[in-house]
Order: C-alpha cells, then sequence, then structure tokens
C-alpha cells in the first residue's frame, strides 16, 4: 500500500494583535493572539519556536490519503487548490510517497518558496547518521526547495534499511540521529528539527544529552480520548511545542466526540460548532492543533477557534482527563516489535 499525505496549513490575517505569552515556565513564546470581539480572553494565534521563527497555534490537516491509494494527479491538485486558497503550510514525509508531486504542485502554484511553511519527516529506515543526509536531500529534491522549515523525526524507532528490523542502538539512543540533525540545521538545510510520537521517557531520553538544538516540536496523537496531560505539562515546562494529530480522535471516534455532553454544551452557550469547541480547547491548552478535512466549508470553520469560558473548558478538560486513555495510532505490532513504542523502552538493554 502507498502510503500518501499532506498537510496543509493556512495563515490567516489577523486585524486586531498584541504580543502575548504563556508563560514564563515556556521556552517558546506566543507571537501574537486574536482578541475575539467580545473582549474575552484571547488564545494565541502563533508560537515562537526556539529559532524565532513563528509557527500558526492551528493549523488545517486537508488532506491525508495515508489510508488508501490516491488517483494519480490528486495529491497535486489538492495541494495547488489549496495554497491557490490561501494555505500555506505543508506538512508532509518521505514515507507518503508525493514529495515530488507535492514539489510539483507547488511549483506550479506560483506561491512563493518563502510564503510556504514546508515541513517533513525522517522515516525510521534513515535514523544511522551515515544515511540522514542524503535522506534529507532526497526529500529536498522532491518538494524542489534548497532547505526546510521543520525536519521531524517520524517515529521513535530505527529499522535497518530498507527492513523491520529494529536497530536497538539507535533506538535506545536517538542521540547520533539528532547530532547529525544538528549538523543539518547548520549547514542550512533545515530551520528547526523536532520530534514525532515521543514519550515522555524518549523525550528525556533524548534531552539528556548536550544538545545544540533543543526539539522545537512534538506532533503526537492528542485529542479527548488520548489527552496525554503529563506530556502536555512535560512540554510546557520544557519548552517542547505539541502539535496534535488526530485532534477529534480517530475516524471511528469523532461523531462521539462531537456528541459528548461537555463539547455540546460548550457549542450552545458560545454559538460554535462542536468541531469549533474541541479545537479551541486545544489551542486554549496551548497546542498547536492538526484538524483533518478536505470539506471547503468544514476547513473555514476548523480555522475559527473561540476563547472557552473557563468553568466549560474546565469540565471538558475534567472529563478527557478522567477515564483510561484510548491510543489508535500505534503500528508496534506492524513493526513485529516485541514491545509498544510507547511503552517504556528498557533502555539499558
Amino acid at each position: 500500500m502507498s502510503y500518501i499525505g499532506s498537510n496543509l496549513v493556512r495563515r490567516f490575517d489577523i486585524l486586531r494583535l498584541d504580543d502575548f505569552c504563556l508563560s514564563r515556565a515556556v521556552n517558546f513564546s506566543c507571537y501574537q493572539r486574536l482578541k475575539p470581539a467580545s473582549g474575552d480572553l484571547s488564545l494565541p494565534t502563533h508560537y515562537a519556536l526556539p529559532s524565532g521563527d513563528k509557527i500558526p497555534s492551528f493549523s488545517e490537516l486537508l488532506v491525508d490519503l495515508g489510508a488508501w491509494q490516491a488517483g494519480e494527479g490528486e495529491v497535486s491538485t489538492a495541494v495547488k487548490v489549496a495554497l491557490q486558497a490561501g494555505y500555506k503550510h505543508i506538512d508532509g514525509a518521505w514515507r507518503y510517497e508525493n514529495e515530488a508531486e507535492v514539489g510539483q504542485a507547488i511549483k506550479e502554484s506560483g506561491v512563493a518558496r518563502e510564503d510556504i511553511w514546508l515541513t517533513s519527516k525522517l522515516w525510521n529506515w534513515f535514523h544511522s547518521p551515515e544515511d540522514v543526509e542524503s535522506a534529507l536531500d532526497e526529500t529536498l529534491r522532491g518538494l524542489q526547495t534548497d532547505y526546510l522549515d521543520l525536519y521531524i523525526i517520524h517515529w521513535p524507532i530505527a529499522l535497518k534499511k530498507g527492513t523491520y528490523e529494529l536497530d536497538e542502538a539507535l533506538t535506545a539512543d536517538p542521540y547520533p540521529t539528532w547530532e547529525k540533525l544538528e549538523e543539518m540545521v547548520d549547514k542550512g538545510k533545515v530551520r528547526n528539527i523536532g520530534i514525532s510520537n515521543f514519550n515522555i521517557p524518549r523525550i528525556k531520553n533524548l534531552t539528556a544529552n548536550s544538545l545544540k538544538y533543543k526539539p522545537a516540536v512534538n506532533q503526537v496523537e492528542l485529542n479527548y480520548w488520548n489527552p496525554q496531560p503529563e506530556l502536555l505539562k512535560l512540554s510546557k515546562e520544557h519548552g517542547l511545542l505539541l502539535e496534535a494529530y488526530s485532534p477529534l480522535g480517530s475516524n471511528k471516534q469523532v461523531k462521539e466526540t462531537l456528541q459528548l455532553p461537555e463539547v455540546q454544551a460548550i457549542a450552545k452557550e458560545l454559538n460554535i460548532t462542536p468541531a469549533q469547541a474541541i479545537i479551541s480547547w486545544h489551542v486554549q491548552r496551548g497546542t498547536v492543533v492538526l484538524p483533518k478535512s478536505v470539506t471547503p466549508s468544514r476547513i473555514e470553520e476548523n480555522l475559527q477557534v473561540f476563547s472557552l469560558p473557563k468553568g466549560l473548558f474546565q469540565k471538558l478538560e475534567e472529563a478527557a482527563t478522567s477515564h483510561p486513555p484510548q491510543r489508535v495510532i500505534n503500528p508496534s505490532k506492524n513493526y513485529g516489535l516485541d514491545f509498544d513504542i510507547f511503552d517504556d523502552y528498557p533502555y539499558d538493554k
């Protein structure tokens, strides 16, 4: 099966802005905030990464074609339509097998490179230091650019090249991989580097080293069913920005999410949609949100966030964190691992 995906994010115009900072404990800072007409507590629209680059606090995951075979030209069409409509962030990965198509679509769109935030991900086969730069160069060629705004370690699992055989050394100690990514920053091929699907022990394992550049983001499955409050707390304390994929839950969970009493109560009181209530909750928690849609009306809907009244926000937060977490995205069995990627890895193995 072809793994195909492209995440597109719109940058939007804000009429009333001022400087805002979430917390002194957070190393990244909020860049701007949107003031609702009511004058209620406003939500950040951007976060400044350690490099000083600014990333939107909520982003539109427009196309995720990883679960099925996309027809010829469909990804290209989606990218061009989205960019022409004003979406400026493309979050992709080598593993999606569509970077050449995405790159050509960007070129044909007429949108300037400096106006697009490009993210890609280092696949599990290329964690060996000698493979990192060549993997990045292949991505750059496909996207027809000489740099990425953000390059992320896709999974905290290193596999021997071209196989599903675990590379135990680089899985237990990703620092050699990270050092090579830092070199890519110094060479100007990447502006920011980050991680994805790292749990707390794996974050601590990596950051225990003397890092030249700390991870800018950690992209994780984050939603009502899997709220990860401990990860959120640690990330804020250490200046690691969380990006939430599947923010409404998995495809099978979305309907139930939108029907939650706490979500319905917020939607009714603020006269907004249930999806907007959930997305707003994510932003109010201090995370970047990546909702998914291919429907134009829903894409526009997902761009509108609202400050939730403290009481309603707290009720939803308490409901989300009071049930056993339900993680959906977990490829451990598919990789044939004898442990769970999200369990504490036996680093002394």
